[in-house]
């Protein structure tokens, strides 16, 4: 992958020649939605439904394994800590019966031919709402599937609107970085971990 360090966005990688059927994304997010629901893993305004697991293993896809290891700054002491479990993410290569009929299916295997990952979810943001200032083990891959326009992600301070038209971004959630949904909808992504850092 070709990133340009001067970039403002360069943190932000769309990801070319690779694009997803938005129409076919969205009506099987609403078939999903009937079998399962967002999950929130300690997290408020934030769910997590897990499109894949470790093989055979239910646990890991429940409670702490929703969200796994991060890094924050919470308070004025600017004293960085570590939050919750870290995870060996690259066992996470079954998919989750539910979306064995779905187009995610196919999104699945597509992008588990071109990257390697680690857990895929869906994640939902609630409207006025944001995350924590944080960053994570590794890069993230992005197919929003639900936004609006008050929705941007911010990393080191450089906000960047990510469209639900079907593209993929990868976001270098290795450096501090937030996700905020200002708009009066839900905003719901596919985000993947992925393990081979683009941004190195």
């Amino acid at each position: 992958m070709n990133i340009e360090p001067n970039n403002l966005f360069a943190d932000f990688y769309q990801v070319p020649n690779l694009k997803f059927n938005i129409s076919r994304l969205r009506s099987d997010l609403e078939l999903v939605l009937k079998r399962r629901q967002f999950k929130s893993p300690g997290v408020t305004h934030f769910g997590a439904i897990p499109i894949n697991q470790i093989p055979n293993d239910e646990d890991s896809i429940k409670g702490h394994s929703l969200r796994g290891q991060y890094w924050t700054i919470p308070d004025e002491t600017g004293k960085e800590v570590s939050r919750d479990i870290e995870i060996d993410e690259s066992k996470y290569t079954q998919l989750v019966p539910e979306f064995h009929d779905t187009y995610f299916k196919e999104v699945y295997e597509t992008l588990s031919k071109k990257f390697k990952l680690g857990r895929v979810r869906l994640l939902l943001k609630e409207p006025r709402s944001t995350l924590s200032w944080h960053k994570d083990p590794e890069p993230r891959l992005h197919i929003p599937i639900i936004t609006n326009p008050g929705c941007s992600m911010v990393i080191e301070n450089v906000a960047k609107h990510l469209p639900a038209d079907g593209s993929v971004t990868i976001t270098n959630n290795k450096k501090y970085h937030n996700f905020f949904n200002g708009g009066e909808q839900d905003r719901i992504h596919l985000v993947a971990c992925v393990l081979e850092d683009p941004f190195n």
